[in-house]
């Protein structure tokens, strides 16, 4: 498993993302670049670019109509407890998203592990055709966390292949959504922040057949 490294970390309201990558081929390591944007009130938008690691499997190829399943293992990471001389007291209410793949259906997703996201346990639902994985936190400044792994178990269609992606193409449609609280010198603010991939990487490719 491996760390995750952000860069970039200018705006002053912001302090982590917990971005999850859907699925490489076999087990590998893989890294998704997060174009963000903190909302900050009085200081307007900030721009927070950040990468995350995750350990990941999926099959190379699948029956038709056969049972397959994706694993997420994201690494942990810790919230910082300081950006740009502004204490940050917490980051709150997250939200991530991942398309259903073409040519497969959802059937569940099971999520095992994970620490220090408080307490209330993450979950994951589907609704057209997007799977959300969300939980409220907070996660203080300073702390460390972990997110769950998350086994989703995917039945293929008939043909072709069944690539999985994370959604998000820009702020206004992001995939990863969280807020951050930071202590300034005009007090505590929060700042909602959105989040895409940038750029955006098929992770597998299974082929039906």
């Amino acid at each position: 498993m491996k760390a995750l490294h952000f860069s970039r970390l200018a705006a002053l309201t912001a302090a982590a993302a917990l971005p999850i990558a859907l699925a490489a081929p076999a087990s590998a390591a893989t890294t998704i670049a997060f174009d963000c944007q903190a909302d900050a009130p009085i200081i307007g938008p900030q721009q927070v670019s950040l990468n995350q690691d995750a350990d990941v499997t999926a099959p190379a190829t699948v029956a038709p109509g056969g049972a397959f399943d994706v694993v997420i293992d994201p690494a942990p990471n810790e919230v910082p407890g300081e950006v740009s001389g502004n204490t940050v007291k917490n980051i709150n209410t997250f939200a991530l998203k991942f398309p259903i793949p073409a040519n497969s259906t959802f059937v569940s997703a099971d999520l095992a592990g994970g620490s220090g996201l408080g307490d209330t346990a993450p979950t994951i639902a589907v609704a057209d055709g997007v799977a959300t994985l969300s939980f409220p936190g907070p996660i203080a400044g300073g702390a460390t966390f972990e997110l769950p792994t998350v086994t989703a178990h995917l039945t293929a269609g008939q043909s072709g292949t069944i690539e999985t992606k994370l959604s998000g193409t820009s702020y206004s449609d992001p995939g990863l959504t969280f807020k951050a609280v930071a202590g300034t010198i005009i007090g505590d603010i929060t700042a909602p922040t959105a989040c895409f991939p940038n750029p955006s990487p098929v992770f597998t490719t299974t082929t039906i057949g």
